[in-house]
């Protein structure tokens, strides 16, 4: 199975500045670490900035840009600013510039409520949809209704919800099924076609700690909404390896394995979901 991650970090604190970074993750995640993590026979990846300190977001590009040709990075989402007016179109004009760019993260589950929908955020997602760029939203659940009006505002900006708009999920001993505002959420997105889901993100969710029968209702719930065509399969390796005892070496193929085997269940495309519905968001060939 050939694999295409919609949602890989790689960092390295000896070349750039992370102030989140603590615990199992206070470390390089670069190439070498990397190839211990392998998945699939084919594999290439799309990497998601990693919330370096603002003023190297354009020297991470270029660090991960070099790292490339080891691990198997094919575009690169690149963090932004989308609220900053003039320093945003001039953030958003260079990134055009700079090789692999082919889409913007501005972390917003950090954000207060209603962030998304500011002027100055809004003509900033219009900026990057001029760019041709797409859009990452990453958010906690509670602010999905944020990115429904986000969707509904800029209908000409690609949009992908990383980690199924992190729901609750529980943990493997104590699993939690899909609440109602989560899953009204979900449906208000999908009737957006511009937007797809990143099928990612579940077992940071779990603490690392999460099982296939636990995490099939939410993968159902999404598939549901937006049809396997816009369902794309990501790590987010390494933070989804981190479990309260450490770091999972097999974490990333085990989430891939997880993955494989419901959409087979489900009679979904799997080389679409793994492949071909990333390559096509990303206008990656």
């Amino acid at each position: 199975m050939r694999v295409l991650d919609a949602h890989l970090h790689l960092w390295d604190p000896s070349r750039l500045d992370y102030d989140w970074l603590e615990g199992p993750l206070a470390r390089r995640f670069a190439a070498a670490e990397l190839a211990q993590a392998p998945v699939g026979d084919e594999g290439a990846a799309v990497f998601v900035q990693a919330e370096c300190v603002e003023t190297q977001f354009l020297d991470e590009v270029r660090w991960v840009a070099e790292t490339a040709p080891r691990t198997g990075v094919i575009g690169i989402v690149a963090g932004a600013r989308l609220d900053r007016g003039e320093d945003t179109a001039a953030h958003l004009a260079r990134l055009a510039e700079l090789p692999l760019v082919v889409g913007v993260r501005h972390l917003l589950q950090g954000e207060p409520d209603g962030t998304a929908m500011s002027p100055a955020f809004l003509a900033g997602a219009a900026a990057v949809a001029a760019h041709g760029l797409r859009f990452d939203a990453c958010v906690r659940a509670h602010q999905l209704p944020d990115v429904v009006a986000l969707a509904a505002a800029v209908p000409e900006l690609p949009v992908v919800l990383d980690h199924l708009g992190k729901p609750a999920v529980g943990t493997a001993a104590d699993p939690r099924r899909p609440d109602a505002a989560w899953l009204r959420d979900i449906r208000a997105l999908a009737a957006h076609p511009q937007v797809s889901v990143k099928l990612s993100g579940l077992p940071a969710e779990a603490g690392g700690h999460w099982d296939r029968d636990q995490i099939a209702p939410f993968l159902d719930a999404v598939a549901e909404a937006f049809g396997a065509e816009r369902l794309l399969w990501g790590s987010d390796w390494p933070v989804s390896s981190v479990a309260d005892d450490g770091f999972r070496a097999d974490a990333r193929a085990a989430w891939a394995r997880a993955v494989a085997d419901w959409a087979e269940r489900r009679g979904a495309d799997l080389d679409a979901v793994f492949w071909g519905n990333a390559a096509r968001f990303y206008g990656l060939h």
